[in-house]
């Protein structure tokens, strides 16, 4: 589907082939609207995720020990310890559990530790 309207494009800007001819001029204005809509979406959709995985890294990578966390579960707990690719977090007395890293989506009052760096 995408080959065929580049390919109707593409007739139609070269003359001799049925279009109304024009040469370069006209291929560029018949690509024109989607050169933008490519740009857009760019803007709005693409960079805007890009900032959002880079935000979660930093988040993620400034995990300490003692800093209470929420997870994507719902779990509240404290920091107990930490791996490479997991933590230790103590959720009530002489309880911990051991989660993916990955699953702290927010670590309460991370904020003022974040604005002072």
């Amino acid at each position: 589907m995408l080959l065929n309207v580049y390919n109707l494009i593409f007739l139609q800007a070269c003359p001799g082939t049925g279009g109304q001819g024009g040469g370069w001029e006209s291929m560029l204005g018949s690509m024109l609207p989607f050169l933008l809509i490519i740009v857009v979406f760019y803007f709005l959709i693409l960079r805007p995720q890009q900032k959002r995985q880079k935000e979660r890294q930093r988040l993620l990578e400034s995990i300490r020990k003692g800093d209470k966390v929420v997870t994507a579960s719902g779990i509240i707990g404290t920091v107990e310890g930490i791996e490479d690719k997991e933590i230790l977090l103590k959720v009530a007395e002489n309880v911990k559990i051991k989660m993916l890293r990955s699953a702290v989506t927010e670590i309460v009052g991370i904020t003022d530790r974040l604005a002072s760096k």
